[in-house]
């Protein structure tokens, strides 16, 4: 009965580590509001949360397997997140020639993709750092 309540306790860790996760992006998204984006049409954007959601999910994969308790997926979960967004915020800053996030605002599918391929890759090397 272990391995069943540990996959729930896992899922439930990274549903709320997810909306978490989602809740600090849209604070540091201050030129627009994600979800109104998104029912707007808005597909760059929805790249870039959805490198932002898998992004996260694979670093909680990492943390999962590489856990011993389930504290520490949290941990690594709450760290992971926090990467993730300075991992974003150095993309906005690196990029001298746009805003990233002017850019994903008005749906430039070009940089909703590069941000979706920086989130997913920075959480392979994230993840892959959890020992």
């Amino acid at each position: 009965m272990e391995p069943f309540l540990l996959t729930i306790m896992y899922f439930a860790i990274a549903i709320v580590v997810i909306l978490v996760g989602l809740a600090v992006f849209e604070l540091i998204t201050t030129k627009y509001k994600d979800w109104d984006e998104i029912l707007a049409g808005n597909k760059a954007v929805a790249l870039s949360i959805s490198g932002k959601i898998i992004g996260i999910s694979i670093i909680l994969a990492f943390a999962i397997y590489h856990s011993f308790a389930v504290w520490e997926t949290l941990i690594w979960g709450g760290l992971g997140v926090v990467l993730q967004m300075i991992g974003y915020l150095l993309f906005e800053l690196f990029t001298r020639k746009f805003s990233v996030e002017e850019q994903l605002h008005k749906g430039n599918l070009a940089v909703g993709i590069i941000s979706f391929g920086v989130s997913v890759g920075l959480a392979f090397v994230i993840g892959a750092s959890i020992t």
